[in-house]
Order: C-alpha cells, then sequence, then structure tokens
C-alpha cells in the first residue's frame, strides 16, 4: 500500500500539476470522501479511470517483494462456502498479486473494479448499489453475503445492503494503531474484527 501511495501521488502530481504535498493531500481527502481515489479524479479532473489504473499499479518488482504464508493459506483452505476477491485495484495487478502468493486457486472468482459499472459509470466499493447488484450477479442474498475489508466506509455499505462484516485490522497502517482505543472501537455496522486470516469462521 506505501507503494500504491507514492505511485498515486506521483501520477497526481504530474497530471494535475501539483507539487507532492499538494497530491498527497488531494489523494487523501478523495479516499476519504469516495472511498477511493479515482472517483474524485475521474468527477473533478476528468481522468480516465483505465489510464489512472494501469499507471499506477505497475510496481515494477512487485513479485519479488510480496510473499505468501502458510498459516494464511491454510486459513483460507479451510475457510467454508463461496470465496470470491472484491477490488477496487484493476485485474491485471490482482491477478498478479494472486500468482505471486499462489491462492488464486482457493477462490471462485474476481471481481476488479473494471466490472463494477453501472448505468454508464465507475460504481467501485463502497457503492452499496454495486454490492446489491453484485450479489444479485453471484445469485445469493445479500443476508448470505461477508465482507472482510480493512476499510470501515466499505464495510458501512455492505452493512446498508444487508451484508455481514469484518473488519480485518492485520494491515492498519502503523499510525492507526497507536490510535485511542476510542478510534479503534468496533462500530455498530461491523460484526467482527479479526487480526488473523485463522480468526475467520
Amino acid at each position: 500500500m506505501r507503494e500504491l501511495h507514492v505511485s498515486m501521488g506521483e501520477y497526481i502530481q504530474g497530471t494535475l500539476g501539483l507539487t507532492k504535498s499538494e497530491a498527497d493531500a488531494l489523494r487523501r481527502r478523495y479516499w476519504l470522501r469516495y472511498g477511493a481515489t479515482l472517483l474524485g479524479l475521474v468527477k473533478h479532473h476528468a481522468v480516465k479511470s483505465a489510464h489512472f489504473l494501469h499507471h499506477t499499479h505497475l510496481l515494477p518488482g512487485l513479485e519479488q517483494r510480496v510473499r505468501g504464508h502458510a498459516a494464511d493459506i491454510a486459513a483460507l483452505k479451510r475457510l467454508s462456502g463461496r470465496k470470491f476477491i472484491l477490488t477496487n485495484a484493476p485485474a491485471a495487478y490482482a491477478a498478479r498479486v494472486l500468482d505471486v502468493l499462489g491462492i488464486g486457486a482457493l477462490f471462485e472468482g474476481v471481481i476488479a473494479i473494471e466490472q463494477m459499472h453501472m448505468f454508464g459509470k465507475l460504481r467501485p466499493k463502497p457503492d452499496a448499489r454495486m454490492l446489491r447488484r453484485l450479489a444479485a450477479r453471484l445469485r445469493v442474498a445479500t443476508s448470505r453475503c461477508v465482507l472482510v475489508e480493512d476499510t470501515l466506509v466499505h464495510q458501512k455499505a455492505a452493512r446498508r445492503v444487508g451484508m455481514a462484516t469484518v473488519w480485518m485490522q492485520r494491515w492498519l497502517p502503523p499510525h492507526a494503531r497507536q490510535a485511542p482505543a476510542r478510534v479503534l472501537r468496533r462500530p455498530a455496522y461491523v460484526d467482527r474484527r479479526v487480526s488473523r486470516l485463522r480468526d475467520l469462521r
């Protein structure tokens, strides 16, 4: 994620002609406001989503830096039910990550950001309408779905359409881990908090 933040910041700098600090502030502002930096760039700056996604997710050398863990793979194998990757990243990037981790076969499918269009517009997480439509496409009631996420705004949308929610806290950034207890308290729309995949049931 650190490298993606840098890559997005550099893209915003080059595309909008901003300084590094201005680009970082804009990236964060759009992420907080829309749940995805890209949505703000598309809406306010006419950025082409495919161009942004391609250039920000190149990340040379990714395969040499990403490592899987046997305990995580075993935990995923033990999970019952249908499992899908739902990601605001492009499909090519998701495929690279799943390939290097060797876990692609553990999921029934990958729903990447390119598949999150509705009414001619991009509707990635946290768009509640997209989540509802996705469940319908998979022919499963939203009440039978569980969204495992590290981003609370996405979970809030999932709860709004009737999905269960699990807040994965393993990858919280260092500044978030040091936040006061009240900040890390489980919101009402989160069913469970976990920090390890083996804690999923």
